[in-house]
């Protein structure tokens, strides 16, 4: 951050790529920037440039003097100049010498050559970037000077590993803890923390010598004290030096990198059909005509003349070629910004000397996106005097016309969703004339955290709802955009505005998410809906992206990520070694003290008639499930702010005193297990209590911060007034602490036990007569009225800085890792593992966004599986792959009678509709034989179980029971297999309609 601070970067170019850097060199906050650029505001600028403005092209207004203002907007700490002076072949170049970043879009390559020779030239070097876009192909070139060092290669966070032994040996060997990898290389350092016995390792950096995937040599220990046990160690981060040349000097024979594998040769076709797109422009000062057949001839002659020159070259690709020269003037907004991303990423570590640079070109093309329309006639791709006419050079009319009338979903407005906006905007998505819609939904109100990579909000936007800021936003970039905001969120208890009818309006679905869960739950919509779904994420520099298309791909939810590794009951409860398990403890109490006992105290007593009637059942010795639990609930039920604090306040002494006071009773310190070795050595950590002091403003936040939230679940008021110290003192000094003593119960040490249900645990006769005796007080004190039989659960949200939600997490977190003397984490870092949240910057969203909506274009021409591209990248190495989607599977059930997960059978009922009629409707109508049934969880039909054989008459409505507003719902169905004693063979979901339109009933 600090280099990043000291530098200036000048960047010259205000078109579509040149904007698309200089926004995110802006948001990651560099010190200075000066924008260049020599050309005036034309309306073909307002589709490729998001801060050009119609009025900027009426008065005719400079580009650069149009975007400085707006781009300086988007933080206030860099400072953003401009010039528009001549930039040409004759220019004395001395004036870029007070910049540590130089780079250059929209320019021709002499001019590239020449100012890269001066910068290469200069001591220290000037960093030099070139960036190209012409229709369907891009590219970057990278000159960081011959001896780059690199202080950081990767990113990657390092991990600590806990050490099982060292040996007092030349060399002494270390092996880690539970056999786990350490992941390391010969060659690198690591430094060694909390060691016991062979104390004089700490702090200190080894290098290592790999003996196995567990274990490492670290030189000679065997002058050191004998190692005891515990510590960890760390990788050391070691610098790497890169070598460039400058473009001259790679010309020949170029450095690339491939992004996809499938067509390995493209990068070095693109280098040759580029470097013949400069000949053209010289040799006719212009780009090739749009849909000009001649002009690609001549493109195509002078691509097999440059490449004949090259050391290292491909065959020449004549459809590549063709296509480059019919599309050379147009512009693909998305192919800009995804390309703009990783540029920028380069320029800040140009600046940084943090992450691996590009070596030396990025090349890539979108020829899938053009190849079906090759057979159009030319006017479609001939201008029409409007914002499109950059688009339509490369896609035509026809598909500039099917984006206008496009009815999207976006699920989410952070940071991929104000990119994905931005080219909404840019490539006319959705408009209100051509009866298109782009429907997005937040929930989140905008923050300061936010401001950083989410490009469409501004500091006076701090507080305000997202959807329908970032709507107001891309209404300004393109007034024509049919924007429809709103501030749900998409999950179940949404359904009835995110219906089914809701779904087949779309044309399609993206997603701009940052949680797994809630990708799962719009595929499976997408998936019973039949729409195409398009996803991607963000994870720092990493990226994906992942196309999901109707009856030709996958869905989301078919593949699964491996299961995160559970940190195991124990560990959490009373071992934790690593501030990831106390976070996970604090999160766990919120879910358990606020979420789930009201949940369970509310719907017990839904369940139940009356008190009087659960004490009957009870003294009758009836057992009735969570009873025990409620009726504790009842009876300590607090009804004012004071008994709120008080609470709180035996908490702290709970958590933090008492758990550690008893575990020290426990296992003292001295306690050696059957082996002999020490019970308390690393990774377990000895507790030490903590005395509760009110003046540590950690003690408060946490007293305060639980007081709110049982308030909240209990429904009891309080104002701004009972949150000051003053107030909570006062009532503090009456809160009596009972006094402490030990237990003799067993503390579970078994790191495969899992954690036991408690409304499940047995109960003694004792704890029964105490809830009965619990529940007769009650009763007769006239504490059972309505509003005492209910409760009101908690959401956990991470993003309401009001709520205390994460004050709760946050100083429980840190209290818990002070007692285990962990070191703490800070509030964002806390938000982010409390609520699993992907970090994002600025350079990996544009990127994502902008593969995304290329891939936007191919579902909406409705191109073949082979043209669809999933993406993944990370910008730190940096790495790009670009893959085929995975195929859809057909599972054979049997006769030629295949089905795949975008399958769905259907049956129309009606009020008398029983069982037996649908198996024979599926019959019928499918050609198999039913043989279960199940909905859910509950099997309606299995032959071998006993009665279901009368189930057979009953009606469909009295054995489901549908909801008001249920059409229809979602049965499993098995059929008989060809050969007895074989399995039932499985099927598609079985969709039954309760009426014969599929009406609601």
């Amino acid at each position: 951050m600090h280099q990043m601070a000291q530098s200036s970067v000048f960047l010259s170019g205000m078109g579509g790529l040149g904007i698309e850097i200089a926004k995110n060199i802006v948001l990651a906050g560099v010190k200075a920037v000066t924008l260049h650029d020599t050309k005036h505001c034309e309306t073909w600028d307002l589709g490729s440039n998001f801060f050009i403005r119609t009025d900027d092209v009426l008065s005719q207004r400079k580009r650069v003097e149009t975007v400085c203002p707006r781009v300086a907007e988007l933080n206030p700490y860099v400072h953003v100049d401009m010039s528009s002076s001549a930039l040409g072949d004759s220019t004395d170049l001395s004036f870029l010498s007070k910049y540590q970043c130089v780079i250059m879009t929209e320019a021709r390559l002499s001019l590239q050559k020449r100012v890269n020779e001066f910068c290469h030239s200069q001591q220290p070097p000037i960093k030099f970037i070139g960036c190209d876009s012409y229709g369907i192909c891009v590219r970057v070139f990278c000159d960081f000077g011959e001896e780059f060092e690199v202080s950081d290669p990767t990113g990657e966070e390092p991990k600590e590993i806990f050490i099982q032994s060292i040996t007092q040996d030349s060399p002494g060997v270390v092996m880690c803890m539970d056999n786990l990898p350490h992941g390391l290389q010969t060659g690198q350092s690591v430094v060694f923390r909390e060691v016991n016995g062979m104390v004089e390792l700490n702090g200190t950096a080894r290098e290592v010598s790999v003996l196995s995937p567990h274990s490492f040599a670290i030189g000679d220990t065997s002058q050191l004290q004998p190692y005891a046990h515990g510590g960890f160690f760390v990788l050391v981060k070691t610098p790497k030096t890169f070598t460039f040349e400058t473009i001259e000097r790679q010309l020949n024979d170029p450095q690339v990198l491939t992004p996809d594998f499938s067509k390995p040769e493209a990068p070095l076709q693109i280098h040759a059909a580029m470097l013949a797109l400069d000949t053209f422009q010289d040799q006719h000062s212009r780009l090739p005509n749009i849909g000009c057949l001649q002009d690609a001839e001549v493109l195509l002659k002078l691509t097999e003349e440059v490449n004949a020159t090259l050391r290292n070259k491909a065959p020449v690709n004549a459809e590549l070629v063709r296509c480059l020269s019919r599309t050379a003037m147009g512009t693909l907004p998305p192919l800009a910004a995804a390309v703009g991303g990783l540029a920028s990423q380069e320029a800040l570590k140009a600046i940084t000397g943090k992450f691996a640079p590009l070596q030396q070109w990025f090349y890539l093309d979108a020829i899938e996106v053009v190849r079906p329309l090759q057979s159009l006639a030319a006017e479609e791709f001939l201008p029409r005097g409007d914002r499109y006419d950059g688009l339509r050079a490369c896609i035509g009319e026809s598909m500039c016309l099917e984006l206008h009338k496009l009815r999207v979903f976006m699920v989410g407005c952070g940071a991929i969703g104000c990119e994905m906006l931005k080219n909404f905007a840019l490539l006319g998505v959705g408009l209100a004339k051509s009866s298109g819609v782009v429907c997005i939904t937040d929930p989140d109100l905008i923050e300061k955290s936010n401001l950083n990579r989410q490009f469409l909000f501004r500091p006076h936007h701090i507080q305000k709802p997202k959807s329908t800021t970032a709507a107001e936003a891309t209404h300004d970039i393109n007034p024509d955009l049919n924007v429809d905001a709103h501030l749900n969120k998409v999950c179940p208890a949404t359904e009835n505005i995110y219906s089914d009818s809701f779904y087949t309006r779309l044309n399609l679905v993206v997603t701009a998410l940052d949680n797994v869960e809630a990708r799962r739950y719009v595929d499976s919509r997408c998936l019973s809906n039949l729409r195409p779904l398009l996803d991607s994420g963000t994870m720092g520099t990493k990226g994906h992206t992942e196309i999901i298309v109707p009856n030709l791909t996958e869905s989301y939810n078919s593949h699964r990520d491996p299961p995160e590794e559970e940190i195991p009951f124990c560990t959490l409860k009373s071992f934790p070694s690593v501030i990831e398990h106390t976070i996970q403890w604090a999160r766990d109490k919120f879910e358990n003290a606020f979420v789930h006992k009201p949940c369970v105290y509310s719907l017990f007593w839904q369940t139940h008639s009356s008190a009087e009637a659960v004490l009957q059942r009870m003294q009758a010795g009836q057992s009735l499930e969570g009873s025990f639990q409620v009726i504790k609930l009842l009876s300590r039920r607090p009804s004012q702010w004071e008994q709120c604090i008080a609470i709180a306040r035996l908490k702290f002494e709970k958590y933090f005193k008492r758990k550690a006071m008893q575990l020290l009773y426990s296992f003292p310190l001295d306690t050696r297990l059957k082996d002999g070795s020490l019970f308390w050595q690393s990774p377990k950590r000895p507790p030490a209590p903590i005395d509760f002091d009110l003046k540590d403003s950690l003690h408060f936040t946490f007293i305060v911060s639980a007081a709110r939230l049982f308030a909240g679940i209990y429904n009891i008021p309080y104002s701004e007034k009972d949150l000051s110290k003053e107030a909570v003192s006062r009532i503090l000094s009456d809160v009596k602490i009972p006094e402490y003593r030990p237990s003799e119960k067993c503390i579970e040490t078994d790191e495969t036990v899992k954690k036991p249900e408690q409304t499940k645990m047995p109960q003694s006769s004792e704890e029964e007569r105490e809830a009965i005796t619990q529940l007769e007080q009650a009763i007769v004190a006239d504490r059972v009225t309505p509003d005492n039989l209910q409760m009101r659960p908690l959401q956990f949200e991470k993003d309401d800085d009001a709520n205390g939600h994460m004050d709760f997490v946050t100083s429980a977190s840190s209290l818990r890792a002070r007692m285990y003397s962990i070191e703490p984490a800070d509030r964002l870092k806390t938000k982010r593992i409390a609520g699993k949240i992907i970090p994002a910057i600025a350079t990996a969203t544009a990127a994502v966004a902008g593969l995304v909506a290329l891939e936007l274009i191919k579902v909406v021409g409705g191109y073949e599986f082979e043209s669809f591209k999933n993406c993944f990248f990370n910008l730190a190495i940096p790495v790009v792959v670009l893959t085929e989607p995975a195929a859809v599977k057909r599972t054979l059930i049997r006769d030629n009678i295949f089905f795949s997960i975008w399958d769905c059978w259907t049956i129309f009922g009606h009020e008398d509709f029983t069982l037996s009629d649908l198996m024979n409707a599926v019959r019928e109508k499918y050609g198999i034989e039913p043989t279960m049934v199940v909905h859910g969880v509950k099997m309606l039909y299995v032959p071998v179980m006993p009665g279901h054989s009368k189930r057979l008459k009953l009606t469909m409505q009295k054995l489901i029971k549908p909801s008001v507003d249920r059409r229809y719902v979602d049965l499993t169905v098995s059929f008989a297999p060809e050969a007895d004693g074989d399995e039932d063979l499985p099927g598609p979901p079985v969709r039954y309609y309760f009426t014969r339109n599929g009406e609601t009933p």
